[in-house]
């Protein structure tokens, strides 16, 4: 591979390192052609971004970026792919339903600016929260004390008008 080549593919893997907020480092060693394309449209259907790259130009892509990536320089043996995602626990889960076969198997994350190294970290990948999901969360606990009102004040107003009514007559 020509030198140009190699330092537009490294331009390309920093674009992306800054385009998404997440990334999956998946070992694929033993996927067959045909395996590799039903992984790609699956992440293609959960918008994610697969790229199978060299390791070392990875590496270089890395030392390039302006996150210090090192925690997962040690990740970078084998055959890798990178799954790119806005979304951080969509790749854990996907990659959940591949545990059964081992492959393809978790390396490495970034995710939420935290690193997650090994394949034993696929389920606590899987439990993170995405930014809609907290969101609704906040919102359904916030939402909870309003209800909690409207259905007092709901099942109350014929006692409510109840009293009301009683006062009015009693002053007239």
């Amino acid at each position: 591979m020509k030198k140009e080549v190699k330092d537009t593919i490294i331009v390309e893997l920093g674009e992306k390192l800054k385009e998404y907020p997440h990334f999956y480092l998946v070992d694929v060693t033993g996927l067959n052609a045909e395996d590799t394309s039903k992984l790609r449209r699956k992440c293609f259907k959960s918008e994610i971004k697969m790229v199978v790259v060299k390791n070392k130009l990875l590496h270089k892509a890395f030392e390039a970026a302006d996150v210090d990536f090192s925690p997962l320089y040690e990740s970078l043996k084998g055959n890798t792919a990178v799954l790119f995602t806005n979304t951080a626990n969509v790749p854990a889960r996907l990659l959940k339903d591949y545990t059964k076969e081992g492959i393809p198997a978790l390396k490495a994350a970034y995710a939420e600016e935290g690193f997650y190294v090994g394949a034993d970290k696929l389920e606590e990948l899987a439990t993170i929260k995405s930014k809609d999901e907290v969101l609704a969360d906040i919102v359904a606990l916030l939402q909870s004390p309003v209800k909690n009102v409207v259905s007092a004040l709901q099942s109350g107003a014929n006692t409510i008008h109840g009293v009301l009514k009683t006062l009015g007559e009693r002053e007239g």
